[in-house]
């Protein structure tokens, strides 16, 4: 039950953390498995969020395994379809609970399931596309062999910036690879490098590439124009909405900032805190106001407050700069 419920909050609380979420191939959102999400990797677990709460099938994301502290976090995270992926840096040792978590892969692809994996390995706040590392590919000859109608679609995930609260995303759907596409007889070494060359080809036109220091490129490619009626009518309720949630956020945004600068985790971070401490800021707002004036109307506050923050999202600076 933690899953689904989970998924219809953080659906609700994106209206306010995304400014706007545009899809260039919005059916593919219903997409059957068995299939893998090939991903670009800018922004930490914000971008499994993302895709999870955008497809109508439950989504299992590989994680980084250093997250599955203890058996109590690892047991939560299984529960919130989450599986480990270990890197040499978060110990030799257990490089070998990777095949386990291949393994898990493959029984959901068996039961027509989607996994989404970070075909480049590290997250990195930038606009542009890295070299892929072998996981997707081991996956999808492991697939190949044990006759698994498995198909890939490359996706690229392209943030109006990293550093603010509110942003503009642009979800790029590739085209669908079919796994049976390949030549089951290469090994397993000549299969990676063909299918590597064959999703990175798919990647690049998805994932926009901009340097940090063109701020023209930036604005042409990721800044939306706000009509002026817009701009207008928002602009009352957007003031109410930064002067009530200041309080709230800012203190957030100071801690983060100061705690995981150059992490690369600012963002997801920043929302993280405010999707579990919002409900309970918002709920002393409106209990406070009932005690001191003893009018139940303001339990209509539940709704008016979060729209005014949405407001102020839609009118707020979308860059970086």
């Amino acid at each position: 039950m933690l899953y689904p419920i989970l998924k219809i909050i953080v659906r609700l609380a994106a209206k306010i953390f995304c400014r706007r979420i545009i899809i260039n191939k919005p059916t593919l959102l219903s997409e059957k498995g068995p299939l893998i999400l090939a991903c670009n990797h800018p922004n930490s677990f914000l971008d499994a969020v993302i895709m999870d709460i955008l497809f109508e099938q439950p989504v299992w994301s590989l994680t980084r395994g250093d997250a599955f502290l203890n058996k109590t976090v690892t047991n939560i995270l299984f529960k919130l379809k989450m599986l480990p992926v270990y890197r040499p840096t978060e110990g030799v040792e257990n490089l070998s609970e990777n095949y386990k978590t291949f393994t898990a892969c493959v029984e959901i692809f068996k039961r027509n399931g989607i996994v989404l994996i970070f075909s480049e390995g590290l997250c990195i706040n930038e606009w542009h596309l890295r070299p892929l590392k072998k996981g997707t590919a081991r996956l999808a000859y492991k697939c190949l062999q044990e006759n698994i109608p498995l198909k890939i679609l490359p996706v690229g995930i392209n943030y109006s910036a990293f550093q603010r609260f509110g942003k503009n995303l642009f979800i790029n759907f590739g085209n669908l690879i079919p796994v049976n596409d390949f030549d089951k007889n290469l090994s397993d070494g000549a299969f990676n490098q063909v299918f590597n060359n064959t999703l990175q080809q798919e990647l690049r036109p998805l994932v926009y590439e901009i340097n940090k220091s063109d701020k023209q490129k930036q604005a042409e490619l990721l800044k939306i124009k706000i009509p002026v009626l817009t701009n207008i009518l928002l602009a009352i309720p957007a003031a109410i909405g930064w002067l009530v949630h200041a309080p709230f956020y800012l203190p957030i945004k100071y801690w983060v900032n100061k705690k995981y600068k150059d992490t690369g985790h600012v963002d997801a971070m920043q929302i993280s805190l405010s999707l579990v401490g919002y409900p309970f800021y918002l709920l002393l707002i409106v209990v406070v106001l009932l005690v001191i004036l003893k009018n139940w109307w303001f339990l209509l506050l539940f709704v008016l407050l979060p729209l005014t923050a949405r407001s102020y999202v839609q009118l707020k600076r979308q860059l970086d700069y």
